[in-house]
């Protein structure tokens, strides 16, 4: 049975922070789910491209912008499923039974992953469980929880929107509640900007930066004010 996943990772200055993300990719490469690792990177002048070459994935180069990284590579994708991971997240034991069981039986739906985060404690236990429960709540996770799709469902979607920011609330907002279920495992992902930036002003900026774009507020002003902050 040909292996029916391809993983397409947006990088930029990825090279020393990937490896235990490509790491955790490899039992589904031995167990014939994964076809191709797709990595697309938006300009980087670190060593991404080597890593690729020694892991077998493909590279691909893009303008930097993840929503155009992802179109890339999903349009290089020759499987009928499509795994969208960021660089620093890392899936957890029992991803690969959750995604032949999504595959198996839910095969007109989008899946993803439950939060954590790679630091113990009060606050990163509550930022991974508000990240589930708005998932569950508004059919609204983000990009780090990873998001399975059908490549045809993705297609008839129109895939990423080439925006600055909010390109993954944006797709799974046109995907909907009734096509989105989530998947019974767990991706952990890196902590760092949290830590660097402090958790509660973080959190706060990336609750309001949602309530504005879902009002309406074009993502080009919001990724000015977001930088800026």
């Amino acid at each position: 049975m040909t292996a029916p996943l391809t993983i397409v990772i947006p990088t930029l200055e990825a090279a020393k922070r990937i490896g235990p993300c490509l790491g955790a990719l490899s039992s589904g490469v031995f167990d014939g789910l994964i076809r191709e690792v797709i990595l697309v990177d938006g300009g980087s002048k670190d060593e991404i491209g080597d890593i690729a070459e020694a892991t077998g994935a493909t590279f691909l180069t893009s303008p930097r912008g993840r929503g155009g990284q992802l179109r890339l590579g999903a349009a290089h994708a020759s499987t009928e499923w499509l795994l969208f991971l960021h660089a620093d997240t890392i899936l957890q034991p029992g991803w690969i039974e959750a995604i032949r069981n999504h595959i198996d039986h839910r095969p007109e739906k989008a899946g993803y992953f439950d939060l954590r985060f790679d630091q113990d404690g009060l606050m990163p236990t509550l930022t991974a469980g508000w990240a589930n429960w708005r998932s569950r709540l508004f059919a609204l996770p983000y990009g780090d929880q990873a998001l399975l799709i059908p490549r045809r469902f993705y297609k008839d979607l129109g895939g990423h929107p080439q925006i600055p920011l909010m390109e993954d609330v944006a797709l799974v907002r046109r995907i909907g509640r009734r096509r989105l279920a989530p998947l019974k495992t767990t991706a952990i992902t890196s902590a760092a900007r949290y830590r660097e930036q402090g958790w509660i002003r973080r959190g706060l900026r990336n609750l309001v930066t949602l309530f504005l774009f879902q009002l309406g507020t074009p993502p080009e002003k919001l990724v000015a004010w977001y930088e800026k902050e």
